[in-house]
């Protein structure tokens, strides 16, 4: 679904050495390698259902549900009515006096779990309306032919039946009948719904018959309810299901359609044969065929027949105002596949769903050739209510969702046919098993897609202070423990980010790879645990990866490197040189360090992990031919470092006569002088970026003295608020992610004004405040720069790194929002200041490149716009 130490010690035999370090105030150390590389990490060992290898065991079982589904909509009440017959099998060794089944339409009742659990601010799954649930008319056990009524119990989403004799081990099987029925909430969770066109009702339905509940080797019964959050754990096998409904509604589901020529007229027939054959889109059914009667047979109903092989679910969709295309999919194997997009007249075109179809074709290539072929007959993208949802061959996306938008939501949801539909795991327990997963793929599909059309390069560094910040849950909890605003971490983000260091920095591309694969295909149709997981990428990579197991999705460590000291044997850069490293944080992860020399040399060292067994502090040579200028750790901003401050050292002491106040003037005179900013009286500035894929607009206001309105919205889902900031010294207003944010504290009001203040470099000489500057200069990206740190009235303090060169500011950290940074370039002029048109920072966590797009000053303000 679509967010420590112990000290090294350092000893030279013979020779004096000198020394320059960083002149910062320490950070405490926490690291302790006892506890990231425990040698007893994984709790137990391997047994005849699960290998220590991390392989299915020699008599690994599993049970199977294949079922037969016949349900009809009703769309003038909204309502659908049918029968399940479900034949379970039991092939686990013991027997079974009782089964249990989901009932997931029971969320939907004003009583349900769920919906007492919900918080009353709301949120993505809290209930819009209400239903009656899952009306279940009858349930029955079929023997010899006869139908026989059993007793059941439905507890919340749960429903038990309670058997007379108990089902045998090892094979027997079972057939039960439930005559069911339940009203389409308009809004289901973001997981199924309605939605009213112009041409009629889309209806997405999921979680539609009862399904019976996982029974393993782990836990027997898994029958935690279905509450919103958590997602769903299934067994495999073959569903058999129609749909009857009025004859002018287009029906898509997962699997294979049975019966094309008793549901589609003949030109629709020509129309997919030829998609079938096409590497481009084809049209099946146009904006013409909605309005027309001879766009199917003249019947008063159809029954839709469809079959989908070796499955844990189905889904579908259903309306009349569908526009649908398709085309081809090409499989390894030589097999093909249909790729289809079903949508609604108003979100046609190029930049939106037009290009929906070529979207499907290439996320399920690019995923069939990089880890495991796509199973499914049909892969059907449906628009619709539902932001973005994945079942089995079928997806629900954003029908307003648009370009690099549709493109992530598309590729996200049909990555889910991978995990969990293929990986079949825990989803109740276990999200970042399926959401993580999947995010990283995403990342490695996108890279690819279309030449990287909608790659954005991820920065961790920026992301790491939300990522890792000081409340954050660790992977390794159910999604309803999970706080909803760090689910999108803790499930997706996290997880994906992990899977990508371990790919790129530690395991490499193709060990990684083959590993992954490996697991991929030892699970595929059956059900993995976590140690599953962590063991079978032991295995088959051939390396012990329990420390980073326990760091990164046990706990919720973080990571802070540092440069300490470069040392020169002898006082002389040209006979070599020792540079010490230190690991703050609590988390090991591997070093990069990029050298800068004064006669031009670079370098670049990589170190692995391990070098934090002994200690926090590390010491390696590099073999200088003259004085170090720059050690920069990380220069790609591979990995989440918390703080990225002591990540470079340039043991350059700042020039004689240089104070933080002629810092400040040489900036101001580099954007025009102090006079011409103080002639600026108000401005409004424009930007524009993405995140995820989605286009984010910025609009920022300044009034002098400290009046400001800052909003960032995505216009592409209903002008979504992420962040809108309004107000002044004594009073500030906040939404994010459309919530206002409630009893902001005076202290928090005045930091957002200290971070959002209008040009403060001018009230730095005034009383309250104190400037001063670092003794050695900073780099920042590889620029050498003077960090200033000034301290405001309350208290906050604002780090500003200014360009040697050209005196402009290009970084700034506040005392706020975790801390994160902002980075500044190309200045461009403003009535006579110059300004950054070019701006990097962070979003509710995500890290966003805004491009400014317009910029005017003195436009006449007034102070009730800050209101």
């Amino acid at each position: 679904m679509k967010f420590n130490k112990f000290i090294f010690a350092l000893s030279l035999a013979i020779g004096a050495y000198t020394t320059q370090a960083q002149t910062t105030d320490p950070a405490p150390v926490k690291y302790d390698q006892h506890k990231v590389f425990n040698p007893l990490f994984y709790p137990e060992k391997g047994n005849q259902y699960r290998s220590a290898s991390g392989a299915p065991g020699a008599k690994y079982w599993q049970n199977r549900a294949d079922y037969k589904l016949n349900v009809t909509l009703d769309t003038a009440k909204h309502r659908v009515t049918g029968t399940a017959v479900i034949t379970y099998t039991n092939n686990s060794p013991d027997g079974l006096p009782f089964l249990w089944l989901q009932v997931d339409q029971n969320i939907y009742r004003e009583d349900s779990r769920g919906q007492a659990t919900s918080p009353v601010t709301g949120g993505r799954f809290t209930n819009k309306t209400y239903t009656n649930g899952d009306e279940i008319k009858g349930v029955y056990i079929i023997k010899n032919g006869k139908a026989e009524k059993v007793d059941y119990l439905i507890t919340d989403t749960r429903m038990q039946i309670k058997l007379k004799d108990s089902l045998k081990a090892n094979g027997q099987k079972l057939d039960i009948k439930i005559d069911y029925a339940f009203d389409v909430p308009e809004y289901g969770t973001d997981r199924m719904g309605r939605l009213n066109t112009q041409n009629g009702w889309v209806y997405e339905i999921a979680q539609w018959y009862p399904r019976m509940e996982v029974y393993d080797d782990v836990t027997g019964w898994n029958t935690i309810p279905y509450m919103g959050a958590a997602e769903f754990y299934l067994e495999y096998g073959n569903i058999d299901y129609t749909v009857t409904a009025p004859a002018g509604l287009i029906v898509a589901g997962s699997g294979e359609l049975l019966n094309p020529a008793e549901v589609l007229s003949p030109a629709a027939m020509s129309r997919l044969a030829a998609a079938r054959v096409s590497d481009k889109t084809v049209s099946i059914r146009d904006s013409a065929d909605i309005a027309s009667k001879k766009s199917y047979p003249q019947k008063a109903n159809l029954t839709w027949h469809f079959f989908c092989k070796n499955t844990r679910d189905v889904a579908w969709a259903a309306s009349k105002a569908f526009i649908w295309d398709a085309a081809r999919i090409n499989l390894p194997s030589g097999k093909k596949a249909l790729a289809q997009s079903i949508y609604p007249i108003e979100v046609t075109g190029k930049q939106a769903w037009g290009r929906s179809t070529e979207y499907v074709k290439n996320a399920i290539e690019l995923y069939s050739k990089e880890w495991f072929e796509y199973t499914y007959p049909v892969a059907t993208n449906v628009a619709g209510i539902v932001g973005g949802m994945e079942y089995p061959g079928i997806v629900f996306c954003g029908w307003k969702s648009q370009a690099g938008g549709l493109w992530e939501v598309t590729n996200h949801e049909f990555g889910h046919n991978w995990f969990p539909m293929i990986v079949g795991s825990n989803e109740r327990k276990y999200a970042w098993m399926d959401e993580g997963f999947n995010t990283f793929i995403n990342k490695v599909d996108t890279k690819v897609f279309n030449n990287g059309e909608y790659f954005e390069n991820q920065d961790a560094q920026k992301g790491a202070p939300d990522m890792f910040n000081p409340d954050a849950d660790a992977i390794m909890n159910t999604p309803d423990v999970i706080q909803p605003d760090y689910l999108g971490f803790a499930a997706y983000e996290k997880p994906a980010l992990g899977l990508t260091i371990l790919r790129e920095q530690i395991l490499g591309v193709e060990r990684f790879d083959y590993a992954f694969k490996t697991y991929i295909k030892r699970w595929a149709f059956k059900h993995p645990t976590p140690w599953d997981f962590f063991h079978s990428m032991d295995n088959a990579a051939g390396e012990d990866l329990s420390w980073f197991w326990n760091e990164w999705f046990l706990n919720t460590w973080k990571l802070d490197q540092s440069v300490k000291a470069i040392d020169y044997n002898d006082g002389d850069p040209s006979k070599g040189s020792l540079i010490t490293v230190e690991n703050l944080g609590e988390m090991a992860l591997p070093l990069t360090a990029s050298i800068k020399e004064e006669n031009g040399k670079t370098g670049i060292v990589k170190l692995p992990a391990e070098i934090w067994q002994r200690g926090s502090v590390w010491v390696f040579p590099y073999k200088s031919t003259s004085k170090i200028t720059l050690v920069t750790l990380d220069p790609e901003h591979k990995l989440p470092d918390t703080n990225t401050e002591n990540n470079s050292f340039s043991g350059v002491p700042v020039a004689k006569g240089v104070t933080a106040a002629s810092v400040i003037k040489n900036y101001l005179d580099a954007i025009g002088g102090a006079d011409k900013v103080k002639d600026i009286k108000d401005m409004t500035i424009n930007a524009e970026g993405t995140v995820q894929g989605v286009t984010v607009q910025v609009s920022n206001k300044y009034k002098a003295p400290d009046k400001f309105d800052y909003s960032a919205i995505a216009p592409s889902y209903n002008n979504y608020i992420l962040l809108h900031l309004k107000g002044n010294a004594d009073s500030v207003s906040v939404i994010q992610q459309n919530l206002p944010v409630a009893n902001a504290t005076k202290e928090y009001q005045r930091h957002l004004v200290d971070r959002f203040g209008f040009f403060p470099e001018l009230d730095y000489s005034k009383a309250g405040y104190s400037i001063t500057l670092d003794s050695t200069l900073r780099a920042v990206n590889d620029v050498l720069t003077y960090l200033v740190v000034a301290t405001h009235p309350d208290g906050t303090r604002v780090k500003s790194y200014f360009d040697i060169k050209t005196g402009y500011k290009i970084k700034q950290i506040t005392d706020v929002a975790n801390s994160s940074s902002t980075e500044f370039d190309d200045y461009r002029d403003v009535n006579g200041v110059k300004i950054p048109y070019n701006i990097k920072t962070v979003l509710i966590g995500a890290p966003v490149e805004l491009k400014v797009n317009s910029a005017v000053a003195n436009t006449g303000l007034t102070n009730d716009m800050f209101k």
